[in-house]
């Protein structure tokens, strides 16, 4: 199933983004090889990253929430859970 991500950072969560901006990308690299992570890019606000938004494509909603529970950026805390939203997409076929 596709979903849009839509994650607002924490307030002052610059520091701990870039502390773990590596794991991040590491594990989206390997979910965009296998196809999970379909486009990614950051929230921008007044020329300030405020979040980010990722369309994904998981088998089930625990494959999905098994990935949430483990992305660096849940785990350190840097997007809000509060302001977390997962909305159910249908993106158009690449070709």
């Amino acid at each position: 199933m596709q979903y849009l991500i839509i994650a607002y950072d924490n307030d002052n969560a610059l520091d701990k983004r870039l502390e773990v901006r590596d794991a991040h990308v590491a594990g989206a690299k390997k979910l965009i090889a296998e196809g999970k992570i379909i486009n990614a890019g950051a929230l921008i606000e007044e020329d300030q990253m405020v979040g980010s938004t990722l369309f994904v494509d998981f088998e089930s909603e625990d494959e999905l929430n098994d990935w949430i529970d483990n992305e660096p950026y849940v785990v350190n805390k840097v997007w809000n859970m509060d302001e977390f939203q997962i909305v159910p997409v249908k993106l158009l076929p690449k070709s």
